[in-house]
């Protein structure tokens, strides 16, 4: 199972205390899906405008597509803000 590391408002959104969870999926598009299942809410946050995907770390700028490993490693990373 992929192993979704979860950071700030996906961490509060899941109201999970450990900062990881692990995902049954063959791609991020499965694996988003499967998180909006079990979080509602899930998708609207890791598909937003400017997020990038990290998998086993590797970043990738528009990775739906992309193939997941059993054992890959996934990290959503929001866009920054700033002023």
């Amino acid at each position: 199972m992929a192993r979704v590391v979860l950071r700030d408002e996906l961490r509060r959104l899941t109201k999970l205390e450990g900062e990881e969870v692990r995902v049954e999926a063959r791609n991020l598009r499965e694996l988003i899906k499967a998180l909006d299942e079990r979080f509602p809410g899930a998708a609207a946050l890791l598909t937003r405008p400017g997020t990038a995907v990290a998998i086993d770390g590797v970043i990738h700028n528009q990775p739906l597509a992309e193939a997941l490993k059993p054992d890959s490693e996934v990290c959503f990373l929001p866009a920054l803000r700033g002023g």
